[in-house]
């Protein structure tokens, strides 16, 4: 699993158990760690959307993974990451992907799942096309006038 070692593994395992059966979901999991989103609100009115302090432990193993995890090159989490972090910011994309994880975790222990890397859930021709439409927005708004034509047929 990116971001997860074995010396991390080990730790997880020593403070949820081997098969966190004391979590009968993945959300009870998550919130004993405390990487749940916190929502505070009383007649309509939104107070502290801080996450509960939960497992300490816990929660600082989880951090680190979270940050590796993010960083890895071509992972659902960094994809993941890049997503969220355009929309709320690089902390709080942080937590998301840490309870992404833990989630995870509960899944791989309780059900005896193996992890298979997904890979990026966007394809490149897709991301190639976003690209070059936004490119010819901007130059666009510069005054240019563009079009693209592939150097290679078997791009888009």
């Amino acid at each position: 699993m990116p971001g997860i070692r074995t010396e991390g593994a080990l730790q997880m395992l020593a403070e949820i158990g081997p098969t966190a059966a004391a979590f009968p979901s993945p959300e009870q999991l998550a919130s004993w760690v405390g990487v749940c989103p916190g929502q505070q609100e009383s007649a309509g009115q939104s107070y502290s959307q801080r996450s509960a302090k939960g497992n300490w432990q816990m929660r600082r193993l989880l951090s680190q993974a979270a940050h590796a995890a993010s960083h890895a090159k071509g992972s659902f989490f960094e994809s993941l990451y890049r997503r969220l972090v355009v929309k709320i910011g690089p902390p709080k994309a942080i937590w998301a992907v840490a309870h992404r994880l833990c989630r995870l975790i509960w899944k791989i222990l309780h059900e005896g799942v193996q992890y298979h890397e997904q890979g990026a859930p966007t394809s490149s021709s897709k991301s190639i096309r976003r690209r070059q439409l936004k490119l010819t927005a901007e130059f666009r708004k510069l005054g240019f006038q563009v079009q693209f034509t592939p150097i290679d047929p078997s791009h888009p």
